[in-house]
């Protein structure tokens, strides 16, 4: 990660980038707590900003203790007549966590009734913005609207995850890791030089694979693996926000990148017709997706009973997408392969490298603690055509991602690609 450096001009603060920390009204507050806090390690000047409504869920007093400046919560807090031109003015960067359905659909509107809002409209830094909230919430079209509204204006997300929400309720829409918000936080930080976000990716094309494929057995049952879709939803999300127009093909039901083109698959068949119709006319390709190797030779058309006996189940090999990529790529296309594997990585990343003819080949194992595979964290190694071995350590998938992509940006449009 590169070092992390002030980029605005905020005196004092020269040596560290500033970061206004946007805490809004929802249970999740209590999480922003550890994204302040990891902030402050890694070196940022954290300035907390609460809305009034947020210190019932959580007290101005924690913030103080652990951010680098008193907590605001009202544009009367201090001796300045204008705190939200103060601090728009001296961000880096400004992240909101959690952002609610109601921040989301005032920021979108423009609304400057706080000094959580205020402070929003009046800097020309880089916002992230990390949604939290129930899943029907979550879902609705008028929050889908607003995201999209403000992904169209430069604002990055931070997709929330799936988990436990409040209530006991279980879905989508709780607030994403803080260790996972402040990956985000750094990479762009590092990533822009604490002057604003990259766009290393605009006006690129960009399709990105992600989940496991099922492939069926009879109605009920299917072979699949245990793929969940994060990195390729993660390398999706990095490229949007480096300004890349992006295609995900997805299996996963996580919820979609806002700003994202998004086919839903669900077989090997299905991931090939939709990656390689897309590829045609694409910059760059990721195949993040865990395709499977295999499927039944014949499905049935009603379920196997286990009164029958056990079913006599023939399989027979997919079709290799990320070699067939390969062989129709035209020049300055980058392709991107991953490689999941429990033994002999290196040696099989470089075997496959080779064998599918692309210009990366992202591998991790598997079977290593933390790593790959429905984990909210990574490792990888990046193998390059080139030669060159560029190692990611153990840190959220969206870290990994921007990583991945560090590698994609001084390829694209190379000859030699």
């Amino acid at each position: 990660m590169a070092e992390l450096t002030g980029g605005r001009g905020h005196g004092p603060h020269d040596a560290q980038p500033f970061v206004v920390l946007g805490v809004s009204a929802g249970i999740a507050a209590y999480r922003a707590v550890e994204v302040c806090r990891r902030l402050v390690d890694a070196g940022v000047h954290v300035a907390p900003v609460l809305t009034e409504r947020a210190t019932r869920f959580v007290g101005r007093a924690t913030f103080d203790a652990l951010g680098s400046e008193p907590t605001q919560t009202s544009v009367w807090d201090e001796v300045s007549p204008i705190p939200h031109t103060r601090l728009g003015q001296l961000a880096d960067l400004v992240v909101v966590a959690p952002a609610t359905a109601d921040l989301l659909a005032r920021y979108a509107a423009g609304l400057a009734d706080d000094l959580l809002t205020t402070t929003l409209l009046a800097t020309a830094a880089p916002v992230v913005v990390c949604p939290a909230m129930h899943t029907e919430m979550w879902e609705h079209p008028s929050v889908q609207a607003n995201l999209a509204t403000l992904v169209g204006r430069g604002v990055a997300v931070v997709p929330p995850e799936d988990g436990r929400l409040a209530g006991g309720d279980v879905g989508s829409g709780r607030m994403a890791e803080p260790d996972t918000i402040v990956a985000a936080v750094l990479e762009h930080l590092a990533a822009a030089g604490s002057t604003g976000r990259p766009h290393d990716l605009a006006g690129l094309r960009v399709v990105v694979s992600a989940g496991g494929t099922r492939e069926a057995i009879d109605p009920v049952r299917f072979i699949t693996n245990r793929s969940s879709g994060k990195q390729g939803h993660a390398l999706a999300q990095a490229a949007l926000d480096r300004g890349a127009t992006v295609v995900l093909v997805t299996t996963s039901s996580l919820p979609r990148p806002a700003g994202a083109e998004v086919v839903e698959v669900e077989t090997a068949a299905q991931m090939e017709e939709a990656v390689l119709d897309r590829a045609a006319d694409a910059d760059v390709v990721v195949m993040a997706a865990a395709v499977a190797d295999f499927r039944p030779k014949v499905a049935t058309g009603t379920k196997l009973h286990k009164a029958d006996g056990i079913p006599d189940l023939v399989l027979e090999a997919t079709n290799d997408i990320l070699a067939e990529l390969g062989r129709r790529r035209r020049p300055g296309q980058v392709l991107v392969g991953f490689a999941a594997e429990t033994d002999d990585v290196p040696e099989r990343a470089r075997a496959k490298l080779v064998a599918k003819g692309v210009d990366l080949m992202v591998a991790n194992d598997v079977s290593a603690p933390r790593v790959g595979f429905d984990h909210d964290t990574n490792e990888v190694t990046v193998f390059g055509a080139d030669g060159t071995v560029t190692t990611v350590p153990l840190g959220a998938k969206r870290a990994v991602a921007d990583a991945v992509l560090d590698r994609v940006v001084p390829l694209v449009g190379s000859p030699s690609t």
